[in-house]
């Protein structure tokens, strides 16, 4: 008898572990995607590219954060000030933020030098960091960058005790707050660092974390796994506790019938099917708009052509500094019919006139855009198809014997985008119809999936490419700043005929300007002079601002934090799982409710 009772306490026992394991099960959530623009490094420090972002988000945090509604709120830094110039800021540090290594043991604590430890990782060329020129805003900082200074110690910044670090800056910098939430102001500990040297960030072991989530898996081109970090300083707000990305190098194309199928949890609804979906009511009842960003969109003209000889890049540069030929392609792009590639429905809801969207910035209540003489530009519609043909008659005339038609156009596109590979053709046909194939010959050619930032539009290997561009700060320098000289774009500066009296191009001068006026009003006005200059002489065609297209996901997109620039909007903080997708018609309401909630949430944050 007392064996038969020992057996049913042991099957008792077993059967109430089961069942606590799988009520444990039941609370963790999983959010699951599929990808195939693949990471090539964790080093934050170093990469600009936003895919990397996505990631680094997650497993490190900076100095502040922002809340759903764009209100800064308190990150590792829990309290901050400045001086009366904002030259001067002042940040005190929670006590309780952890180093955590790839296996969920404590590190060390984080503490300010951290802080001057990254910078200084930031500003030191040798390590090729993306994101130097964004932190030369600290005193010095550009002159350490160039080897005019070897003492780090005088550049502006220090940790002046163990939980407090402090920045002095170039110039008066209100906005300064905003650039914290980018990558290159992002801590690091020294010492492990400087222990993995150039292997920092090529694995998880080689990595530390001090943010929401650890790297649990990375196997590159097969999947990539963070797991909550339960010994993150705010771990109650970290809802979901597992996100599984998996490879595939179809990953556009498979991840509409695999969010059917239930295999994965979001998947962008490509323009060639969402009708199929609207027209179904159990796949209507999933799809939804995406919310807009600030990143904006635009056709870059490269004025240093690095691609192969028979794509004829010599041409090329000769057609490209004639103002009439750029001016011809500026006219000739009807936008409307690319953004149709994307948005079918609404697409002038999201063209952009200009480089720096509306709703950016503004001076006592006037949008950015509206300054005199960018409203001009930012009020009116760039395809004329009259004046395309005739910059194309002038264009012809001028180069008579210095170029040879038809021009030839590369204009590469990311092969893992269906929907940038559709809307090429069309730009290709829409362009190439309306300027004659007489005149360019648009050659339209895949580029990879993955690395096509590094492999593709930074060394310059285009004519004329779909470009975009996200702000890393609250001021119009963010966005004038990429086609400067320094900057990450198509050169327009190495353009023939704009070098002034001091050796410098006409629009690196209306920058310079605009970034030494103090005065806010002063300083947008000579910025909206410099952007409408670099649009007017048509070294860019300005298109769109992003966010646009649809998704099918169980993310509430209202309650991520938001925020226009730097890496927040990447992540998963804050965010839960819902029980099903959210419609278009659920996405309108709540989107409207959320922009009144914003708009009342940014009123009470300035008083």
């Amino acid at each position: 008898m007392k064996r038969y009772w020992w057996l049913l306490v042991c099957l008792v026992a077993l059967l109430c572990a089961a069942c606590s394991d799988d009520s444990s099960s039941e609370k963790k959530s999983e959010y699951r995607v599929v990808y195939s623009g693949e990471i090539k490094t964790l080093n934050y420090l170093k990469t600009s590219e936003t895919n990397e972002f996505a990631v680094a988000a997650n497993l490190v945090d900076g100095l502040i954060e922002y809340d759903k509604y764009g209100v800064v709120q308190p990150g590792l830094a829990k309290e901050w000030s400045s001086n009366d110039d904002a030259t001067v800021w002042t940040f005190k540090l929670r006590e309780d933020a952890k180093w955590i290594t790839h296996d969920g043991k404590e590190y060390s604590n984080v503490v300010a030098q951290d802080f001057v430890d990254g910078l200084h990782y930031v500003l030191d060329a040798k390590n090729e960091s993306s994101t130097a020129w964004i932190a030369t805003v600290v005193k010095n900082g550009e002159a350490f960058y160039n080897g005019e200074l070897t003492d780090f110690k005088q550049v502006g910044i220090k940790a002046t005790d163990e939980h407090t670090v402090e920045y002095t800056l170039e110039t008066p910098t209100p906005y300064f707050l905003s650039m914290l939430n980018y990558v290159c102001f992002f801590p690091v500990n020294g010492k492990f660092i400087e222990e993995k040297g150039d292997s920092f960030g090529t694995t998880r072991e080689n990595f530390l974390y001090n943010g929401s989530y650890i790297l649990d898996k990375f196997e590159p081109q097969n999947e990539r796994v963070l797991v909550k970090n339960e010994l993150y300083w705010d771990k109650d707000n970290v809802l979901i506790d597992r996100i599984r990305y998996k490879y595939n190098k179809e990953a556009a194309t498979v991840a509409p019938e695999l969010f059917l199928r239930g295999e994965i949890d979001s998947a962008s609804i490509p323009t060639s099917i969402i009708d199929e979906w609207f027209k179904d009511d159990k796949k209507k009842s999933q799809v939804r708009q995406t919310q807009n960003n600030f990143y904006t969109y635009f056709y870059a003209l490269n004025f240093n052509p690095q691609f192969d000889a028979e794509y004829e890049p010599n041409n090329w540069k000769v057609a490209v500094n004639n103002k009439d030929f750029r001016k011809s392609l500026f006219h000739a792009l009807d936008r409307v019919s690319a953004m149709l590639t994307l948005e079918p429905y609404n697409p002038k809801d999201l063209l952009s006139n200009t480089i720096t969207p509306k709703n950016f910035v503004d001076v006592d209540g006037l949008d950015y855009t509206q300054l005199a003489p960018l409203a001009d530009i930012a009020n009116q519609d760039s395809f004329k198809k009259d004046q395309a043909l005739a910059y194309k008659e002038k264009a012809m005339t001028a180069l008579k014997g210095k170029a040879t038609f038809p021009v030839k156009v590369l204009m590469p596109y990311n092969a893992g985008s269906p929907d940038w590979a559709n809307r090429s053709q069309v730009v290709e046909q829409q362009i190439e119809k309306l300027l004659g194939t007489d005149y360019i010959d648009i050659i339209v050619e895949a580029g990879p999936s993955t690395g096509f930032l590094s492999e593709v539009r930074r060394p310059g290997k285009f004519a004329l490419l779909e470009a975009n561009w996200g702000p890393d700060y609250a001021d119009p320098s963010t966005y004038t700043d990429p086609f400067t000289v320094d900057g990450t774009y198509n050169k327009p500066e190495l353009a023939e005929g704009y070098i002034e009296a001091n050796g410098k191009s006409k629009y690196q001068n209306l920058v310079d300007e605009a970034k030494s006026a103090i005065d806010t009003a002063k300083r947008y006005e000579l910025f909206a002079k410099a952007e409408a200059f670099l649009i007017d002489e048509a070294f860019v065609i300005p298109y769109s601002v992003g966010g646009s297209g649809y998704v099918a996901s169980k993310l509430n997109p209202f309650e991520a934090q938001y925020s226009p620039f730097g890496v927040t909007a990447e992540k998963f903080k804050g965010q839960q799982l819902l029980d099903k997708p959210m419609s278009n018609d659920e996405f309108k309401e709540a989107l409207a409710k959320w922009e009144q909630e914003r708009a009342n949430a940014l009123a009470k944050a300035a008083q």
